[in-house]
């Protein structure tokens, strides 16, 4: 079972979810789920209520928990406990089949909403415009980067803005072992950055380092831009780069980073300090890590 967790905020009430690798896909906790629709306070409550839900709709024939239904939450005296959890389609038929008619403003917000994961990260993203955290940081640098996700997920995964200690691969693509990961960023970290060249051969580097168990693409982008602005006076319009594009460029630049090179200095521009350019640069960046 992996680590990765997320918790999501519904008028306030969290719910939490557990990341299954094995199929690929969140589970949420069924009793949050009750408590963000019933608005309830008390946890018990809740997990009772849950439990009635539960048993009722089984004798209406509808079937909502599968037998890869217990995953480990933190229950509210602080230990991990298994629970009930329901995937992205049983919490949709749960709502569906809710006893009141709250349940409808939830399932609008589960299905889209700004307050899913992504979009309480791109609301962050956003905010490093105006917030000035940017200009603190010291680019170039692997603390700079922790930073950088620590800001975009923090409250959204239990490892915001940490290295993670597991191997992982997206796509065929293995990046660097769990046991190496800490001395080949220090290796990275001591690569020259002072023109063109150098800091691409650097975010290509980083990229294979992968040092996040999710959202590296995202806070790396911006990593890559803080440098390209402090060493160069330019940054990248993503509204340029084509998301197939880029996609493959990266995957190249595993072994040759000449396509992402050609990419990224063909979008280069000197409007560092333009609003619109650093907001589209946001939408862009979350753009590419949509699945078809």
């Amino acid at each position: 079972m992996t680590s990765k967790k997320s918790i999501r905020f519904y008028n306030d009430r969290e719910v939490r979810a557990v990341w299954d690798e094995e199929h690929s896909k969140w589970w949420f906790s069924a009793t949050d789920i009750v408590r963000a629709i019933n608005d309830e306070e008390d946890y018990t409550k809740s997990r009772n209520y849950w439990k009635y839900l539960k048993g009722k709709m089984a004798k209406d024939g509808i079937e909502l928990v599968s037998v890869t239904n217990q995953f480990k939450f933190q229950s509210p005296d602080g230990k991990q406990r298994a629970a009930d959890a329901l995937d992205a389609e049983c919490v949709q038929t749960l709502a569906k089949h809710y006893p009141n008619n709250r349940a409808a403003a939830f399932l609008d917000w589960f299905t889209y909403s700004d307050n899913t994961i992504d979009g309480q990260s791109k609301k962050k993203a956003y905010s490093l415009f105006e917030s000035g955290i940017l200009d603190e940081m010291k680019p170039g640098t692997v603390k700079a980067l922790q930073q950088i996700h620590a800001y975009l997920f923090g409250g959204l995964y239990d490892f915001a803005g940490k290295i993670r200690t597991k191997t992982i691969w997206k796509d065929g693509t293995l990046f660097c072992r769990a046991e190496y990961l800490a001395e080949n960023l220090k290796t990275i970290e001591a690569m020259p950055d002072s023109t063109f060249d150098e800091i691409v051969d650097k975010y290509a580097e980083m990229n294979v380092a992968h040092p996040f168990m999710e959202g590296n693409g995202r806070s790396t982008r911006i990593w890559l831009d803080l440098l390209f602005k402090k060493r160069l006076m330019m940054c990248v319009d993503w509204s340029k780069i084509d998301k197939k594009d880029y996609l493959l460029a990266m995957k190249r630049s595993v072994t040759n980073p000449a396509a992402i090179k050609a990419l990224l200095r063909g979008a280069l521009t000197d409007r560092i300090a333009d609003r619109e350019i650093f907001m589209k640069g946001i939408d862009y960046s979350y753009y590419y890590e949509q699945e078809e």
